[in-house]
C-alpha cells in the first residue's frame, strides 16, 4: 500500500512539473499554454481524490 501512494505521489509531482514546465515554455514562446494548464488542473485534482481516499481509508480502518 506504501508503495502505491509512493509511486502515486510522483505521478502527482511529475504532472505538476510538468505543467508549469510546459506553462513556462509555451508562455516564452507565444504558443498557447492550454496543455499545461491542463497538466496543473489534473495534478490538482489528483491531490484532492488522493486526500480523499486516505480519509476514507483512515476512517474505515
Amino acid at each position: 500500500m506504501v508503495i502505491l501512494l509512493i509511486f502515486y505521489a510522483l505521478a502527482i509531482i511529475g504532472l505538476f512539473i510538468g505543467g508549469i514546465i510546459t506553462i513556462i515554455v509555451k508562455s516564452s514562446r507565444n504558443e498557447p499554454v492550454k496543455p499545461g494548464i491542463q497538466m496543473v488542473i489534473a495534478s490538482v485534482i489528483m491531490v484532492i481524490i488522493g486526500f480523499g481516499a486516505c480519509v476514507a481509508l483512515l476512517a474505515n480502518g
